[in-house]
């Protein structure tokens, strides 16, 4: 089984956890190209392609020019360690024990605009460019077409040590950087619906975070089979069958749960 998310926007380096394993993201010379497209473009240019405030521009720009490689954890932090959003809250990889993240490295993978695929323990430095940026390089007019099938065969080359079942948590927006039609996997999509006026919906703050605590449950619990994931009740949710499809299962929540946090 491998779980793939997506990254979050938000970053924290600050915090130094107590994690001493590292390794380092395979496609660092892509890193590189992708790097020397931005430090191109000035603060204006990025806030107008990215679609961010001058001030976001401005620390994406410094940001961009201090990048600079060998990755040591002197100078970056592991990914799963780094990020930080509702996906990353509702994980809590913090809490993991050395048994559990060695377990995500095997099992799950975060998909980047940046680094393409990375691994829990993979170092990274900071950054923000998300997957549907059009940023022009040699390969494309996009990150889709920058990445081209890369992507794909990282999954393909992980998915055939880890059974060939990909349990797809990413957003719309990463997972399309992933050719389905060359992915030798079956896909299975959770949809996470809560109930509101009387009808289940995705609910995007509440999914994020879902996305998350599932990832959290396959990795505590040591999952492998695509059955033992029905299993998953955290926060109140639980499958439901008459929503599900083949390859989407729908986990639905009651207005009335309660939880100590959201």
């Amino acid at each position: 089984m491998l779980i793939t998310i997506s990254p979050a926007k938000t970053l924290d380096f600050s915090q130094q956890e107590n994690c001493t394993d590292h390794s380092t993201p395979d496609f660092l010379k892509e890193s590189r190209e992708l790097i020397k497209a931005t430090r191109k473009l000035s603060p204006e240019e990025l806030s107008e392609l990215m679609g961010i405030s001058q001030k976001l521009a401005l620390l994406n720009y410094q940001r961009y020019r201090q990048w600079k490689t060998p990755f040591t954890p002197n100078n970056a932090k592991q990914a799963l360690l780094a990020f930080r959003g509702d996906v990353y809250e509702g994980m809590s990889a913090q809490t993991f024990s050395a048994s559990d993240l060695g377990f995500a490295q095997e099992h799950l993978r975060i998909l980047s605009g940046l680094y393409g695929v990375l691994r829990p323990l993979d170092l990274i430095q900071a950054y923000r460019l998300e997957m549907g940026t059009r940023l022009k390089t040699a390969r494309g007019n996009d990150l889709y077409q920058f990445w081209g099938d890369k992507i794909t065969e990282s999954l393909n080359s992980a998915l055939r040590q880890q059974g060939g079942l990909l349990i797809n948590l990413a957003s719309n927006e990463y997972f399309k950087s992933v050719l389905s039609r060359k992915l030798d996997a079956r896909v299975i999509t959770p949809e996470f619906k809560d109930a509101k006026s009387g009808q289940y919906k995705v609910i995007g703050f509440y999914a994020k975070k879902a996305r998350g605590l599932m990832s959290a449950f396959i990795i505590k619990n040591r999952l492998q089979e695509a059955e033992e994931i029905k299993a998953f009740d955290e926060r109140g949710y639980s499958y439901d069958e008459s929503l599900s499809s083949a390859d989407k299962w729908v986990f639905t929540r009651e207005e009335n749960w309660t939880a100590k946090s959201s």
